[in-house]
């Protein structure tokens, strides 16, 4: 083989190589789009979980208020007037 064919040769290797690079890059990129999207979701899931367990507190707290020694003693009073 002469110096052109392997010139040519080298510069073809080179070429496959460059390709096979760019396939791992984008699919290194599609992984990473990928993984940004599942990211975003489970942001959005824990800021609804927090949510779903302050409304679960809130709604237990009413339930305990309403069922305590404290307000199972409370007499009802009505209204005497208004001060003026």
């Amino acid at each position: 083989m002469g110096p052109i064919s392997n010139t040519i040769i080298l510069i073809v290797l080179a070429c496959l190589l460059g390709l096979l690079y760019l396939t791992q890059v984008t699919k290194t990129n599609a992984y990473g789009f990928t993984v940004n999207s599942l990211q975003q979701q489970a942001a959005v899931l824990k800021t609804d979980n927090d949510n779903l367990q302050v409304e679960a507190a809130r709604l237990q707290s009413l339930q305990r208020v309403a069922s305590s020694d404290v307000a199972k003693n409370m007499v009802a009073v009505a209204p005497s007037g208004s001060v003026n």
